[in-house]
């Protein structure tokens, strides 16, 4: 900004310039004065008449740099700085530079709406909602994207593709929109239904959570009641009708599904998340996933790496896991190494192996509490015991970090160029599968647990299974006690605005995820 007025040649403000002038004559009125400082006040005058003659394209594009945020402090400037404000280059370049508009300012300038209106009134101002978001739905939640889309600012809602089609797009819905077609003004519009856009409403709750809420809820309703509407969302929501579902337990899941989030048709929570950062060491690279969970069809997790251990978080839930949970769990540092094709058929052979290392894993807890309690037990005896207490800390300390340090298998991983070979596989015999096709090579396997539950999320549990990488973009699980198999199929979406802008901000948002629906 001191740049800017120097060139400008005025002070920080009108005011400045008056009181400026005002110490001038008091100080010319002054017989007493200096010599120097009636030289400074000289001096000062003459740069400003200088500066007062740069040419008003070259203000023109130094003001172009500067963020959108910066600019209602540059209109304070001096009345120079507020009319430059008013060519339509320096917001056309910001509308491009921090939301990506292109050929869209040419389509909504030629319609009477200019880049400085859009900036102010629309990008602006909603700039803290684009993202993506998570509905509160209860055990359902969801994924919400917003972005600027053309001329539109549009909260899309993201829907796997039909069960147990995995590997298909990600379908789309819009929620909700904000423009300035109509009016001077940003108009917020409701989408929800089959009526077309109506009014609706938008508040920011609090930082990193906003709210929705539609005005005219008749726009929702259809002509045939609540079963035209049910069947309406269920060829929307699973591509079929309720008769073609035959597994009666299935028709409860989904009869239960869509009577509870009926009833957020008309007001909805929305809270922030990110995309996990991605580090060199990554078996592979983080990011949204979609995974078959059996009767509940397909849900949405976001796999991140943390330490030595590779975690998938629920987007979307169900009534046994909700959404926020750690749905798997995979420890790094256990590879697991499967037998040929034959014995790789045979559901007790896999359970001997995952089992195995399960066992261990176990007896090291087992191990690292009893040293715990010692230590504890250790530290009451008091000073006297004190050095000896520290001695055992550092020793548990160092058997800890060398157990953490990652197994040959992770470390070829991270320092190798190419993948690693491929390796035959195949689905152990009695395990079921929602997808007969599947990936018949994997690149390396690793112990890691499932969370299942009962009903509303009673007696949750962590089972062992087995971790099963196949390639960048698809990645399995085996849950050895539901004998059932769960392959994940990565989003491909563009999402913008959407990473963690470091790892603390993410993992901090997975713990705040985990108390949302638990």
């Amino acid at each position: 900004m001191a740049v800017c007025a120097r060139l400008c040649g005025v002070g920080q403000s009108r005011r400045c310039r008056r009181r400026q002038r005002h110490n001038q004559q008091d100080q010319a009125s002054d017989s007493d004065m200096d010599e120097e400082e009636e030289e400074r006040i000289v001096g000062q005058s003459g740069h400003v008449n200088r500066g007062a003659e740069l040419p008003p394209e070259l203000l023109v594009e130094i003001v172009s740099l500067l963020p959108g945020t910066a600019l209602p402090n540059v209109a304070l400037v001096c009345k120079k700085f507020r009319q430059i404000l008013n060519t339509e280059t320096i917001w056309r370049r910001r509308c491009m530079e921090e939301f990506g508009m292109k050929d869209d300012l040419r389509k909504m300038e030629v319609g009477g709406v200019s880049s400085r209106d859009l900036y102010v009134k629309l990008l602006h101002p909603y700039r803290h909602i684009l993202g993506l978001w998570q509905p509160d739905i209860g055990p359902y939640g969801g994924l919400l994207n917003v972005v600027v889309d053309g001329l539109f600012i549009i909260g899309w809602m993201y829907l796997p593709p039909h069960d147990p089609r995995v590997e298909d797009p990600m379908r789309r819905r819009p929620l909700f929109r904000i423009h300035l077609l109509e009016s001077n003004k940003a108009t917020v519009e409701c989408m929800y239904g089959h009526k077309g856009p109506h009014k609706g409403d938008i508040q920011t709750v609090k930082k990193d959570e906003f709210s929705t809420k539609c005005n005219q809820t008749d726009y929702h309703r259809m002509p045939g009641g609540r079963q035209e509407e049910f069947r309406t969302w269920l060829e929307e929501e699973w591509g079929r009708t309720l008769e073609e579902i035959f597994h009666e337990h299935m028709q409860e899941l989904i009869l239960m599904k869509f009577i509870y989030t009926s009833q957020y048709d008309n007001c909805l929570t929305y809270r922030r998340i990110y995309l996990p950062p991605a580090m060199p060491s990554d078996l592979l690279h983080p990011g949204l996933f979609k995974g078959t969970y059996g009767s509940h069809g397909l849900e949405i997790v976001m796999l991140s790496f943390i330490g030595t251990y590779a975690r998938a978080t629920k987007l979307t839930g169900d009534p046994n896991v909700p959404a926020g949970q750690l749905t798997l769990d995979v420890d790094l540092r256990r590879p697991v190494v499967l037998p040929d094709l034959e014995q790789q058929r045979n559901i007790e052979e896999l359970s001997r192996l995952v089992m195995g290392v399960h066992e261990e894993v176990q007896r090291e807890d087992q191990q690292q509490a009893m040293d715990t309690s010692a230590a504890a037990r250790g530290a009451a005896e008091g000073a006297s015991g004190g050095a000896s207490v520290a001695e055992g800390v550092e020793a548990d300390h160092i058997t800890c970090s060398d157990s953490c340090q990652p197994g040959p298998s992770t470390t070829t991983t991270t320092t190798t160029t190419s993948p690693p070979e491929a390796l035959p596989f195949v689905l152990p015999l009695g395990v079921m599968a929602r997808n007969e096709v599947y990936p018949r090579t994997c690149r390396k396997c690793f112990y890691g647990t499932g969370l299942i539950a009962g009903h509303g999320f009673t007696s949750p549990e962590r089972t062992p299974g087995l971790f099963v990488l196949f390639d960048e973009d698809r990645f399995g699980f085996i849950w050895l006690e539901l004998k059932s198999f769960s392959l994940y199929s990565r989003l491909t979406d563009h999402l913008a605005h959407s990473h963690a802008p470091n790892m603390e901000r993410f993992e901090a948002m997975l713990m705040n995820m985990q108390s949302w629906t638990s």
